[in-house]
């Protein structure tokens, strides 16, 4: 137990939950033992789903909570509501230090409202960002912020830019990944006043952990030529979403326009394409700037997708996410 990861599970958040979260756990159970799971939601329902997977009951423990924040409720309902929550406790067991990270499909307001609440930021940061993985053409990006912030001063995506680098660093081991902001064109002189200025602070940070490669375009992202792309939270929900949607239109008209003899003498090479575009391999993002890490699993995911959050949770451990971004948030400002 004293060497596995320990990730407290919210059960009862997201559509089809509990039954999509505890095979999403068999599934990673079966691909990596390091972690063990506390599991919180209601007993006498969980018990039912977890007594036919053994290898669940054999790596996890369930904490009853009768009560559940709903996927529609407003975050200030959901505060007001939670302190006997699934949610809610699965947040308080990174503050009681019962966890290493903990892992919800649920409410992503309430759990940046209840995150705020219980746990403190790292010192330096103004603002948590949503950081996520994207694919590009030769592995993946990491995107932030992806919807907790809507409104951001440079100060924030200058912070993101350094909390994003850790982030990468934690998953792909990379010393010195390529970052970049999103804007309207690649000209120093494109985009508002804070690209500007987040633009000639990165520019000129001098203990650089990144290589700053200026401004990225959105038909550009999935190039691969950056690794860590940087946004307010309102344009990279936007962008977000809009690739999520391109890309199940494309799969779905693909297959809707092959016959079934294409797609016999294709399958090989269409099943690479959906595998590349297929979002729940992507699943799992993190609220970035919190002194312990919480992890938003997307709510319509299945056991598949919401296996693939677990193994980021476990890298994100193992890579000691937290204590990189402290080592590299020396503020931005002293280093000009």
């Amino acid at each position: 137990m004293k060497d596995r990861v320990k990730i407290a599970v919210d059960a009862m958040g997201g559509e089809d939950s509990p039954q999509k979260i505890i095979e999403g756990i068999e599934i990673s159970l079966k691909l990596n033992k390091e972690n063990f799971f506390y599991i919180y939601g209601d007993e006498l329902i969980l018990n039912k789903e977890i007594k036919k997977r053994l290898l669940v009951s054999q790596n996890s423990e369930i904490i009853n909570t009768t009560e559940k924040i709903l996927d529609d409720e407003s975050p200030l309902t959901a505060a007001k509501k939670g302190k006997n929550t699934s949610m809610w406790k699965t947040i308080e067991s990174l503050k009681m230090k019962k966890a290493d990270i903990s892992l919800s499909a649920g409410n992503t307001g309430a759990m940046l409202v209840i995150s705020r609440l219980l746990l403190n930021t790292i010192e330096g940061i103004d603002k948590p960002a949503l950081a996520g993985l994207w694919p590009n053409k030769n592995n993946m990006n990491v995107v932030l912020d992806l919807g907790a912030n809507i409104e951001c001063s440079e100060k924030n995506l200058s912070d993101f830019a350094l909390m994003g680098s850790a982030f990468f660093t934690s998953l792909f081991k990379n010393e010195k990944p390529k970052i970049a902001l999103l804007n309207v064109g690649l000209e120093e002189n494109k985009g508002n006043d804070v690209l500007k200025k987040t633009y000639t602070l990165l520019k000129d940070y001098k203990d650089k952990n990144f290589i700053f490669s200026g401004y990225i375009e959105g038909n550009h992202i999935m190039d691969g030529n950056v690794d860590v792309i940087i946004t307010d939270g309102f344009t990279g929900n936007v962008a977000l979403k809009t690739a999520e949607g391109t890309a199940n239109f494309i799969t779905k008209k693909l297959k809707e326009s092959l016959n079934k003899i294409s797609i016999l003498l294709s399958y090989n090479s269409l099943k690479r394409f959906k595998d590349k575009l297929d979002p729940r391999k992507y699943n799992g993002a993190i609220f970035l700037g919190l002194e312990s890490p919480l992890v938003k699993s997307h709510g319509s995911t299945d056991a598949i997708g919401f296996a693939h959050s677990i193994n980021v949770c476990n890298k994100i451990v193992k890579g000691n996410l937290i204590e990189k971004i402290k080592s590299n948030l020396i503020s931005v400002d002293h280093n000009i």
